[in-house]
Formats: C-alpha cells, structure tokens, sequence
C-alpha cells in the first residue's frame, strides 16, 4: 500500500509539471525570412507609382467635316511638318454645297452691280427733272413780271393765269429737288446694304472653300505621328479623333501614384524616375485634382533625358515627400500601415528564436517605416509575412 500510494502521489506530481510545461514553439527556416535591424538616423520618406511617358506638348488632329477615307498617307511613328498630309478625305455633299455658296455669291454681286446701275440712272434723271422744273419755273416768274408791269392792259384773268403758273412750278421745283435728295440720301444706303450681303456670301463662300480643304486633313505641327489607325473607306463624323502629333521637345512622366500615398505630394517635389535604361530626376509639376480608379495622376517634368526614352515608355517613378531626421525606423514589413500598432517578431541576440512584441508604426516610406515604440536601435525582426503564426507569440528560427 505504501509503495502503491507513493506510486499514485509521484504520478500526481509529473502531472502537475507536465501541465505547468509550455507547449513547443513552432519552427520556421530562416532562409524563407526577411530580417531587417532597426536603425536610428536620417530616413527618406517617398511614394512610389508606375506610369509611362509622354510629350509635353501634343497636338490633336481632328475632322472638320464628315467624310470617306479615300487614302491614308503616313502611319504612326512617321515624322511630319505643318504641312504634311495625313489623310485625304471625300465628300460630294462638302463640293456642293461650296458651288452653291459660290453661285448665290455670283448672283449677289450682279444684282450689285446691276443696283448701282439703276440707283445712279434714277439720280441722272431726277437731276433732269429738277433741270427743266427750274426753267419752267423761271419762264413762269419771267411771264408773270411782264403781266404785273402790263396788268392794265391785261385782263384779269390772263394776269391770274401767269400768277398762278409762276406759283405752280414753284412748288414743283421744290418738290423735284426734294425728290433728288430722297434719291440721292438713299442711294449710299442701299448700296451698303448690298455690299453687306455680298460680303455674307463671301464669307460663306471662304467657309466652303475651307471645308473642301479641310478634306486633305494636314498635321497641323512638326512632330511625329501618333494613334492613327485608319483604313481607306471608313466613314468619318466631324471631330472624330484622327491622329495625334507628338511635338518635338522635352518628354514628362505621368505616374499614377496610390490615393492612400498622394495626400503629401506636393509640387517641386524631387523624383527619380526609372526608364529601365537609366534613371532621370525631375520634379513634381502638376497634380490631377481628383482620383480615379483609386489612384491619382501626377506629372513630372524631367530634367535630363536618357538613350532609348520615347513616348509611352513603360516608367516607374519615386517622389521624395521628406527627410526626417534622428529617427528610428526599419524596413517595412509586408503587413500594417502606417501610424498603427502591430505585433511583430523580435528574434534573440543568438538569433535562435523570435518573440511577438506590439510595435507602434509611425509614418511609412516605400521601402522603410518609422518606429515609435516598442524597439530599439539594433534589435532584429522579422518584416515578411508571419500571418501563418497569429496564434503562436513565439518561433524557433532554423
């Protein structure tokens, strides 16, 4: 019995020790992990984003009228002047319609002429009229004076006759001249109000002639020839988009940066960009006022250029937001964000196991992130992605 129970009473006590002891710390291989070691001093803040590259100036060349493709000159990438032909296009309601702005222009410019014609012949013989009014008139006066100084031997009706004859081409004289100045005032009027209208023709006339024109659709400017993809017989509307010229000159970069990191971009902001053949710097020029598709579009003009750089070159950028200086940071770890708190794995000085301690983040960069709390300058962690050990605080590392 004594030796039963001390049996049970030792049984009893390794039990206890066996629940007491803490379970095995998982093992994870060292060469799966990335490890980083904090660092006190000067860290870069910048954002990242791709974006490809661009002229800075670009002009658009589009239909002023519709039209059938008959023929299609150059293709993309051909360099042009100002006044190569791009596309030649037809349109025989366009060749119509300006040969009969050019009739109705020819008929306007008869009936001016013929007008002037008239109005001057009214004028000639309404000074004719007022001619012989006035002789009649003075006859009259001259009659009547010699029936006044003979009235005695006059009767008295033959002497009211040439009175009253005297009065009546009076009056028409008045009238007639009147009648010239109505003419001749009207004259200059109606004119000018002809010439308005073969004026208006004219400039229609100017419009068709254009619009035929327009048919050989040009360049516009020297550069090269970009998105044009036409084919002969293809039915094209006014404004449609035909091509677009790339101006000579300097090239800028358009990154699409994350909504989440544009917030500190600010214009004059240093950038490296990277053409795959070669870095260029440059700097933050514009800023879109708005995202889209969860990123924001900005531009930097670039102050180098590099071998190989040409339009819509495939680039990543990276904008340099601040440097803050005597910090602690690390490199960034594949989960958290910036100025949170997350629980990270701080291995031991021999580097044989990791334990889970919760770290404040502070403000992040592309490749580093700001310790606030919870480490120090030399301490070694693990920034890959531990998601798999939520449930264990501890690992061995192999």
């Amino acid at each position: 019995m004594v030796i039963i129970g001390g049996a049970i009473i030792a049984l009893a006590i390794v039990t206890l020790a066996l629940s007491r002891l803490e379970a095995a710390p998982p093992t994870v291989e060292r060469s799966t992990l990335w490890i980083d070691t904090v660092r006190r001093g000067e860290m870069v803040r910048q954002v990242r984003g791709p974006g490809t590259l661009q002229p800075e100036q670009i002009r658009f060349v589009s239909t002023v009228t519709a039209g059938r493709v008959e023929r299609v000159l150059v293709r993309p990438g051909a360099p042009v002047t100002a006044t190569t032909e791009l596309v030649e296009l037809s349109n025989p309601d366009v060749q119509l319609e300006a040969l009969s702005a050019e009739q109705q222009l020819n008929a306007a410019e008869a009936a001016l002429v013929t007008l002037e014609t008239n109005l001057e012949s009214q004028r000639l013989t309404q000074e004719g009229v007022v001619a012989t009014t006035r002789s009649d008139y003075l006859d009259a006066q001259r009659n009547a004076e010699v029936a006044n100084s003979l009235d005695t031997l006059l009767s008295k009706v033959e002497l009211g006759k040439a009175r009253d004859k005297g009065a009546e081409l009076e009056t028409r004289m008045r009238v007639e001249q009147e009648r010239l100045k109505v003419i001749s005032g009207n004259i200059e009027q109606q004119i000018a109000l002809q010439k308005e209208q073969v004026s208006k023709l004219r400039d229609i006339v100017h419009y068709q002639e254009a619009r035929v024109q327009s048919m050989k659709v040009l360049a516009g400017a020297d550069g090269v020839v970009q998105d044009m993809e036409l084919q002969p017989g293809q039915w094209l509307q006014p404004g449609t988009l035909l091509a677009k010229v790339a101006q000579p000159g300097r090239l800028k970069a358009v990154l699409r940066i994350p909504e989440t990191q544009a917030k500190d971009i600010q214009i004059g902001q240093p950038t490296s960009i990277d053409t795959r053949n070669g870095i260029i710097e440059g700097h933050v020029f514009r800023i879109d006022p708005s995202a889209q598709n969860g990123t924001v579009g900005v531009e930097v003009s670039l102050d180098g250029t590099v071998p190989g750089a040409r339009p819509d070159l495939s680039v990543d950028g990276t904008i340099e937001i601040e440097r803050l200086k005597d910090v602690l940071y690390v490199g960034r770890p594949s989960y958290g964000q910036a100025e949170s708190t997350v629980g990270m794995f701080r291995l031991s000085p021999d580097g044989s196991e990791a334990t889970r301690v919760n770290v404040k983040l502070g403000r992040s960069s592309v490749n580093t992130i700001e310790i606030k709390q919870g480490l120090n300058v030399h301490d070694r962690v693990i920034i890959s992605d531990m998601s798999a050990m939520d449930s264990h605080d501890k690992v061995r590392v192999q």
